[in-house]
């Protein structure tokens, strides 16, 4: 008599949600998502409407264009802490450089800035080899000092915000930001190029495995420049829509969105050792700070208390990301 074969046995049902969470994580994010929205609602009856909903987008998108800069680097293994510093360059010098120039010159002056920072850090750390977390801070240090410097020369000017700035940063047109004629062409190209074309293949192959990607033929440091100078100019953007939605210039802008950039990029699944992630599911981790902001504003935290949280954020899912990868 033949003996009948067995069925295999199933996964338990932990390690299949682990399982479809490490190659699904935008189902958990949405399902995050929409809890704190119920949480928010049930806390503060009313606050989601239209309106909310419009201006919570409005002010993600500045985040989420800084976490695109980390999606980018962090998929290498790297890590981008120029980015406030370059936002904040860009910004400034569009505001104090509007009334001196036509409004091409000046988007182009403060692009430059970006650009140069970008390059710095792409030959530090795809030739020179320093590390991604020294290039960019020293980057950032030191175009914080030019930018001290920079402003002492036209203090006197004064500074202006161009009218088309704050349109796209704060305006809504039936209902819906300006900033998505922007961000939407933008984020799906990012999407595209890491998704569908052979050099999105080689950043994920540098992230996994930089040798093995470099015996197939990958340019390492050819990837490198390209990708931080790519942030770099993410960077500067953000800045430009976030100085729209202030309507008020400052040498220290958008410092204060560098720590909650990384913590909605980790949030989205991106892994901070490299070859992972989606920027997707970064969008989504950026909406989710920005929800989570608003629940802690309602609930009246300091700001102090929310940093720590942030941190806070960055362990935790670091730590159950790490158990995902090991288990599934």
């Amino acid at each position: 008599m033949s003996e009948v074969a067995s069925p295999l046995p199933q996964p338990h049902l932990g390690r299949r949600l682990r399982r479809l969470m490490a190659d699904q994580p935008i189902i958990p994010l949405i399902v995050l998502l929409i809890l704190l929205c119920a949480v928010l609602q049930l806390l503060s009856p009313g606050i989601i409407n239209p309106l909310w909903v419009a201006n919570t987008i409005k002010f993600a998108i500045p985040l989420a264009l800084l976490a695109g800069a980390q999606t980018l680097t962090m998929l290498t293994g790297g890590l981008d802490l120029s980015v406030g510093t370059v936002g904040t360059m860009a910004a400034f010098i569009m505001a104090t450089q509007i009334g001196h120039h036509d409004p091409a010159t000046t988007l182009a002056l403060s692009l430059l800035p970006a650009v140069l920072i970008g390059l710095a850090n792409g030959v530090g750390v795809g030739i020179f080899r320093v590390h991604p977390l020294i290039m960019t801070l020293g980057t950032g240090l030191v175009g914080s000092g030019i930018l001290q410097v920079y402003q002492r020369t036209v203090i006197a000017s004064g500074s202006e915000i161009p009218p088309f700035i704050v349109w796209l940063g704060t305006g809504l047109t039936c209902g819906v930001p300006n900033a998505l004629l922007l961000f939407v062409p933008i984020a799906a190209l990012i999407i595209f190029v890491l998704r569908r074309t052979g050099f999105g293949r080689q950043v994920y192959a540098i992230g996994d495995n930089e040798k093995a990607s470099r015996l197939s033929g990958s340019t390492y440091w050819q990837v490198i420049l390209a990708l931080y100078v790519a942030s770099s100019l993410l960077a500067a953007i953000a800045g430009l829509l976030y100085v729209g939605v202030i309507r008020t210039p400052s040498l220290t802008l958008l410092e204060p969105l560098v720590l909650p950039s990384v913590a909605a990029t980790i949030i989205g699944g991106t892994s901070i050792f490299g070859g992972r992630g989606s920027y997707a599911t970064a969008i989504l981790g950026a909406l989710i700070l920005r929800v989570l902001t608003t629940l802690l504003t309602v609930l009246q935290m300091p700001e102090g208390l929310r940093q720590g949280l942030f941190g806070l954020v960055i362990l935790l899912v670091t730590a159950i990301y790490l158990r995902i990868i090991e288990d599934s």
